[in-house]
């Protein structure tokens, strides 16, 4: 339903867009290079953890900053100020690195923080809060976005703010990532489940049909046996196979239906595998990714539904079906 209010609530939507991104600009420009490789190298060197900290709205943006770490290879935890008071701070080791998050850096559920031995590095917009003196003393850094204005019209609900702690943590994350050269495989180590986990480790093994499963024929097999192979085994193809078990050829039920109306009068008694095969056949191996197995089947012009899967001396495995990878997820 169409709301009389519907462009004067996209304007808001604009202007709090133009005053978050005027906020990345000043904090890029804000960001001093050799603290920003200083606080890099800190947590690149540190032999335990970051225990990353930050109240209220600063809080919520440490817990994502402490995960995505925690995800591309730098072990992470977050600490609620508040609980660190009430012995929490227990859990921090003389080998760790603090990452506190605050705008003012005055809360003052920070000050059992402050007087931890373990180096700080401060994000805050203030270089002469608490939290940027007590950096300081820890023999750590202060990273200070500039924030000129909040995206509330009142100046008061954290929106800018919280935004440039956000995207400072994820530049020190992948900044941290490159540095250590973290690859796909290590990421999908710390991401086993879900639909990602599944993209990042998966095997066309895991997903593709084997032994009596695989449709597969001789070229010499007639039409009939073509069709009964393709149809019974559901994979829509059928592997055309040599004496020693290798490849020779794909024929699909595509390949049929242009077969047969381009030869309408052709005796189909006659016709054998050999004049139907396509090849060389588009192929795979059992060892790589069905995520990339997917893209091969896609990128092919015209695309192919299903592939056979070959080892040594081209030796058909299995076969495996677009289908199948995407009823596991993976897409």
């Amino acid at each position: 339903m169409h709301s009389k209010n519907s462009a004067a609530y996209l304007e808001s939507a604009k202007r709090t867009f133009a005053i978050e991104t005027r906020a990345l600009e000043q904090t890029i420009a804000s960001l001093d290079e050799l603290d920003f490789a200083k606080a890099c190298e800190m947590l690149l060197a540190c032999k335990g953890r970051v225990i990353v900290s930050g109240m209220g709205k600063s809080g919520h943006i440490a817990r994502k900053i402490a995960s995505t770490l925690t995800s591309t290879g730098t072990p992470s935890i977050f600490l609620h100020p508040g609980e660190a008071s009430h012995g929490d701070i227990g859990l921090v080791s003389s080998d760790d690195v603090m990452l506190i998050l605050s705008k003012s850096g005055e809360s003052d559920e920070l000050s059992s923080l402050l007087n931890s031995s373990v180096p700080i590095i401060a994000i805050t917009s203030s270089p002469t809060s608490r939290l940027a003196v007590a950096a300081k003393k820890s023999n750590g850094i202060v990273l200070y976005p500039i924030i000129k204005e909040e995206a509330c019209p009142n100046d008061l609900a954290p929106t800018s703010s919280t935004t440039a702690q956000l995207v400072i943590g994820d530049a020190l994350a992948i900044a941290l990532l490159e540095a250590r050269n973290f690859t796909s495989e290590d990421f999908a180590k710390l991401h086993p489940g879900g639909a990602l986990g599944r993209k990042l480790t998966m095997h066309v093994r895991d997903l593709m049909v084997t032994g009596d499963d695989i449709p597969r024929i001789g070229k010499g097999s007639s039409l009939n046996s073509i069709m009964h192979e393709i149809s019974s085994k559901r994979l829509g193809a059928a592997c055309v196979i040599g004496e020693d078990g290798e490849l020779i050829g794909i024929i699909t039920d595509g390949d049929l239906r242009r077969f047969f109306q381009s030869h309408e009068q052709l005796d189909t008694r006659k016709v054998t595998a050999a004049e139907l095969m396509a090849k060389p056949a588009k192929t795979t191996t059992a060892d790589i990714l069905a995520y990339d197995a997917l893209h091969l089947m896609e990128d092919t012009d015209p695309k192919v539904m299903q592939l056979p899967v070959l080892g040594e001396a081209g030796i058909v495995l299995g076969m495996i079906h677009l289908h199948d990878i995407v009823k596991a997820g993976i897409n």
